[in-house]
């Protein structure tokens, strides 16, 4: 029996990166994955590519900050799938800009992806995930994706870091609300150090910036010299963590935070 058999999820942000790798994994552990994202044909490419490989998907278009994005999404689990057992707020955007550099439009784009996208994913699919944590001894699992820079200030990206202090205490907060409810719904997150994909390298090429080049490779360097483990992540290593939360092997935990960097803040 695979890890995830007879389990529905919906993961935002799922066409590629983090949350692509997370769609191929648990559809290879028996899950039913609806992959949401605003990259279309990247997006139906990874549903080919799990269907190839034996799984079960579906495509829809998913911005993160539309509730009728969230409910048409919501509704295509549960009426192809029969339910919805977990849920990954996977979606994200870096802007690599300031305080006094970010204009006010770039702002609340970073926010809605980031904040207010988890919001809503939460919001609009807990009736779904209450209803099928009642055929679950360890409920429904929500994930959502967090960073190491949602525990630790960052001087060079105090703006991400800011959302993604939010995700982290807003997982926490559900994870105690939902409990009093009595939904059974387990909320936690997951807290990625620098990892090799698009928004990584995008992490680099801000960084370089400000120290007035173009060249990505010293930023490159100096980051993986930082990392204990002594190289960068790949979406993988980011991936197993979230099938872990995801599954019944985390039932015990709730408004919980686990780190998968490294090393790089132990130090």
């Amino acid at each position: 029996m695979n890890r995830l058999d007879g389990k529905v999820a919906l993961i935002s942000g799922a066409a590629r990166g983090i949350g692509g790798e997370t769609a191929r994994l648990m559809a290879g552990a028996g899950a039913r994955v609806v992959v949401g994202d605003v990259l279309d044909e990247p997006g139906r490419q990874m549903v080919t590519a799990i269907r190839a490989a034996g799984g079960q998907a579906e495509y829809i278009h998913l911005d993160v900050a539309r509730e009728e994005d969230w409910t048409a999404a919501v509704e295509l689990a549960t009426s192809r799938f029969g339910a919805l057992d977990i849920l990954v707020n996977n979606a994200g955007v870096f802007i690599g800009k300031g305080i006094e550099e970010i204009s006010i439009e770039e702002w609340n784009r970073l926010v809605a992806v980031n904040m207010t996208g988890v919001f809503l994913g939460t919001r609009l699919a807990a009736p779904a995930l209450r209803e099928a944590a009642k055929r679950s001894a360890h409920g429904s699992a929500i994930v959502n994706l967090a960073s190491i820079a949602g525990l630790v200030g960052s001087q060079l990206d105090p703006l991400y870091s800011m959302t993604k202090g939010g995700v982290t205490l807003f997982t926490k907060s559900a994870a105690l609300e939902f409990a009093r409810k009595g939904y059974r719904i387990r909320v936690n997150s997951i807290h990625p150090g620098v990892i090799e994909t698009d928004m990584g390298e995008q992490t680099f090429v801000a960084r370089a910036r400000r120290a007035g080049s173009n060249d990505t490779a010293p930023v490159r360097q100096a980051v993986t010299e930082g990392v204990p483990w002594g190289r960068l992540g790949v979406p993988e290593d980011i991936a197993r963590g979230i099938v872990f939360l995801a599954s019944d092997d985390a039932g015990y935990m709730n408004g919980a935070g686990l780190v998968v960097d490294g090393g790089f803040t132990a130090a």
